[in-house]
């Protein structure tokens, strides 16, 4: 994990993306973002970069709904 690259804990990138942390954990497993583990305590980080596309993804209007609405 590099230095200047700002990671964040499971809770804070749940706040970040406005979903429970049990979601977070999911998406991790899943592959929907990628996941790292802290090299002394294991616990699960997230590139706070990562998180930020995927919450422009998630903010994104779907083309399905949009012609849905057509």
């Amino acid at each position: 994990m590099s230095k200047q690259e700002e990671y964040l804990q499971v809770k804070e990138a749940a706040e970040l993306l406005g979903v429970c942390p049990n979601t977070v954990r999911n998406w991790g497993k899943v592959g929907k973002v990628d996941e790292y583990r802290h090299p002394l305590n294991g616990y699960r980080m997230f590139r706070k970069s990562d998180l930020e596309a995927l919450a422009r993804m998630l903010r994104a209007p779907s083309r399905t709904a949009a012609t849905r609405k057509s």
